[in-house]
């Protein structure tokens, strides 16, 4: 069943599908809030039917009292909002050689964060170890497990997100069909909240634009995230939705070939546009890095008609004005006619996106 369309049905089989419609609605407004005449004309659900969902929502903490709106004439409208503080999600991004994790609320605010080393080349069980121990540092500083809605993990592809299994990861061939969901999911314990993986590009894709209202999985038009790190990746977003692939294995970017006679590349092909980003990166020439960047956009963009490139990664933080400008100079070039996309840094980075994974069930984006 697609609960996409942002209209809400009036049977109580679909008591889940309209509190997470309320939910969304009442994150988009932020702090401002909506009374429950709005609500149920954005949701085409009855009066009584907003009313019974909002007293439930507010029995379980999720919604309060926003103030009181004008009046039209009769008594004032009490307004409602999203309880942000009630209720928590944890992002992680277990990186190649870095772990970092949030703590967000339910309106996508940032309001915890670590980060520490990793080492993904010591194989699936010590990471594991590493991803359970942030997440319990986070979680129990919200005030334990019962706070904790859910969990994401945003790990290098290619990965099966559906099943939650890595693929044959660049350069670690001991991920190959591990299940990391699982696994994560398994040393939580058995009342542990659920626990999402997606690829690190698509969560960053997820939250380019940024989280919160707003921002987070709505929008529309297409957008191009490149995260180029310790590896070069895409995430796609097509007409405001993180696109996955049938196979969860769209946005293989940094293995477009850009040279024939290119040097090799750690996926066994040769002139990939990862090997020589990197490789203009580890030369310190970030402006050459910036152009081959850009080219590899100017593809993709050629390709799906993008309107924005967002730009992310710890190589782009370091140097954010200098890849901006080189991808900007590069799509104005190749520009086949129209009005060139926009290029910016990401809003937000991919721990953040991996929270809106789990955020994502409770505003009817599982």
């Amino acid at each position: 069943m697609d609960w996409s369309n942002g209209s809400g049905v009036n049977l109580p089989a679909l008591r889940g599908h309209n509190d997470a419609l309320v939910l969304a609605l009442l994150r988009e407004a932020g702090p401002a809030g909506l009374g429950r005449t709005d609500l149920a004309g954005r949701t085409g659900l009855t009066p009584q039917a907003v009313g019974k969902i909002t007293a439930r929502l507010r029995a379980e903490g999720l919604v309060a009292e926003a103030g009181r709106g004008a009046s039209t004439g009769g008594k004032p409208r009490t307004l409602l909002r999203l309880a942000a503080q009630a209720r928590y999600a944890v992002g992680v991004h277990a990186d190649r050689d870095e772990l970092s994790a949030v703590r967000v609320d339910l309106a996508g605010t940032v309001v915890d964060r670590l980060r520490s080393p990793l080492d993904f080349g010591a194989g699936p069980d010590a990471v594991v170890e590493e991803v359970v121990r942030a997440v319990g540092r986070l979680s129990g500083a919200a005030g334990g497990p019962q706070a904790l809605l859910g969990v994401g993990v945003a790990a290098p592809g290619p990965l099966d997100r559906r099943a939650g299994i890595l693929g044959r990861v660049t350069g670690y061939p001991q991920w190959e069909r591990f299940p990391l969901r699982q696994a994560v999911a398994d040393r939580l314990g058995p009342q542990a909240p659920p626990v999402l993986l997606d690829k690190d590009t698509n969560a960053g894709a997820a939250a380019a634009g940024g989280t919160g209202a707003g921002y987070g999985y709505g929008g529309s038009g297409t957008s191009v995230y490149l995260h180029l790190g310790t590896g070069l990746g895409a995430g796609l977003r097509l007409d405001g939705e993180v696109y996955r692939g049938e196979r969860s294995a769209a946005g293989e970017f940094g293995h477009q070939v850009l040279s024939l006679d290119g040097p090799p590349c750690r996926c066994g092909g040769r002139g990939c546009a990862e090997v020589l980003c990197l490789g203009a990166v580890a030369r310190g020439d970030l402006a050459e890095a910036a152009r081959i960047l850009g080219e590899g956009a100017a593809n993709v963009v050629a390709l799906l008609d993008a309107d924005r490139v967002w730009l992310g990664g710890r190589v782009v933080d370091a140097a954010p004005e200098v890849f901006t400008a080189g991808v900007r100079h590069v799509l104005h070039t190749r520009s086949l006619g129209g009005r060139p996309p926009e290029v910016a840094t990401a809003r937000a980075g991919v721990a953040e996106g991996a929270a809106e994974l789990a955020l994502g069930r409770v505003f009817g984006r599982g």
